[in-house]
């Protein structure tokens, strides 16, 4: 996933400089006119190294928990499918559905840890994320498993920018990146080891004893959050203003490059959402007839990401942003199109690159934003963050509808379509920034003849 994200999956790379500034927005209220003001803290105010220890645990403890709870069921939708007898792209709605309603829900939950405080919103969204995790395992069918699954998601939704401003108020700034790398590793972790403990439970015990399984560990994580996290000690609640929210939400939609960045992070999530959802069909089918383990053991690829978007940062220093993004098209479509071949020795590299082509892009288009915002930054992050996971939500669905009805070619073919939409986005903005160079030297032209003529 960053960022903060909560994704996808996402890594203690690059993604989580921006963060740093997201967070330290969020505390200072600059978007809403509301939070605690960060950077009026003194010194004795911020945690002290046993408290930064604890905070870091639980949060590391809460990242596991949410990533775990969010894709916990992306490794077994083949058994939900034969289990419940539906299709794909049906199936596909239990991933769907917690990935849109955390889409939805991320930017006015965040509102709210401004009024009832970071601490007490991610404790209530945890426990309620965790409750349904416990009651997932015993969906009588498939539209109460979506129906639950998207109150998962819904609830989990609190966590990633409550955790980012409560780090940002109480954790030194030298301090900082390191506490947000890993809470952002918690993220990463999660989501790979709650697709790996699914997969191998599934194939011995089935996928309702998977769920329950991954609800179990949820809340082990769950209880060492709440044991470890200091109380806070920065934060004053203030009352939150829609109205400042609209019209700071308003003005990031209307930038132009904001929207190009929201996009981009949208389609490298099709991608990724459509690829991950459905790869888990394609494998346990002929040619490949893997067991559920094996199948969800794959998801180990996701360390890869971890290496591409730690060199993201190195990228756009040697490459510039556009160029980055370029790098990050071209390895995604190299991976989608070795995927096509009917050998495992050819799909794993594949994923292997599209794993790297997508870790890659999210942390370069994630961390634009946050410099591009020059205020609202906490949510400029968490717009950018519904986009994302829009496009995780969009991308599982289509891929599975894509695969229901022309097989993993057909998948490949969406994927390629939303990084062809990445390419004109990008090529597209790359005709604006040359055509506001004209314009400004044409401009200080003008100005300097102006100048001259009236010497």
């Amino acid at each position: 996933m960053p960022s903060v994200s909560t994704g996808a999956p996402a890594t203690a790379g690059a993604s989580s400089v921006p963060s740093t500034a997201t967070a330290s927005d969020s505390a200072t209220g600059s978007a809403t006119g509301s939070g605690s003001a960060t950077g009026s803290a003194s010194a004795d105010s911020y945690a002290s190294p046993s408290s930064l220890r604890r905070m870091r645990l639980a949060l590391f403890a809460a990242g596991v928990a949410t990533f775990a709870l969010l894709y916990s069921t992306q490794a077994l939708l083949p058994a939900l499918s034969a289990g419940f007898g539906v299709t794909e792209s049906r199936a596909s709605w239990t991933v769907s559905a917690a990935t849109g309603a955390l889409a939805l829900f991320v930017l006015p939950l965040s509102a709210l840890s401004e009024r009832f405080g970071r601490r007490a919103l991610m404790t209530g969204s945890l426990a309620v994320a965790v409750a349904v995790g416990l009651l997932v395992p015993f969906a009588p069918d498939l539209e109460w498993l979506v129906a639950l699954r998207a109150v998962q998601g819904a609830a989990l939704a609190g966590l990633p920018a409550s955790a980012m401003a409560y780090l940002a108020e109480e954790v030194r700034p030298k301090a900082l990146v390191a506490a947000i790398g890993l809470f952002v590793a918690g993220n990463s972790v999660g989501g790979m080891s709650g697709r790996i403990v699914t997969g191998w439970a599934a194939q011995l015990w089935g996928w309702r004893a998977a769920l329950g399984a991954v609800g179990l560990l949820a809340v082990v994580c769950a209880v060492v959050f709440r044991v470890l996290l200091p109380k806070a000690r920065n934060f004053t609640p203030r009352p939150v203003s829609p109205r400042s929210l609209a019209r700071t939400v308003g003005g990031h939609l209307a930038d132009p490059l904001l929207r190009r960045l929201y996009a981009i992070g949208a389609l490298f999530m099709t991608v990724f959402g459509a690829v991950y959802t459905v790869i888990g069909y394609r494998l346990v089918e002929a040619p490949f007839s893997l067991p559920q383990g094996i199948v969800g053991s794959i998801f180990l690829v996701y360390l890869v990401g971890t290496a591409s978007s730690a060199a993201a940062g190195h990228l756009v220093g040697r490459l510039g942003r556009r160029g980055a993004l370029y790098l990050a098209v071209g390895t995604t479509t190299a991976g989608l199109l070795l995927s096509l071949a009917d050998s495992l020795a050819a799909v794993l590299p594949g994923l292997v690159l599209i794993t790297a082509g997508f870790f890659a892009g999210h942390a370069v288009a994630s961390s634009a934003v946050s410099r591009t915002a020059r205020t609202g930054r906490a949510q400029a992050s968490a717009l950018y963050q519904s986009a994302y996971y829009l496009g995780s939500s969009a991308g599982g669905t289509l891929g599975a509808v894509a695969f229901h009805a022309g097989g993993w070619a057909a998948t490949v073919l969406l994927g390629l379509a939303a990084v062809l939409g990445v390419v004109s986005i990008t090529l597209y903005g790359t005709r604006c920034a040359r055509l506001e160079r004209r314009l400004s030297a044409a401009t200080a032209a003008a100005t300097t003849t102006a100048a001259a003529a009236r010497s």
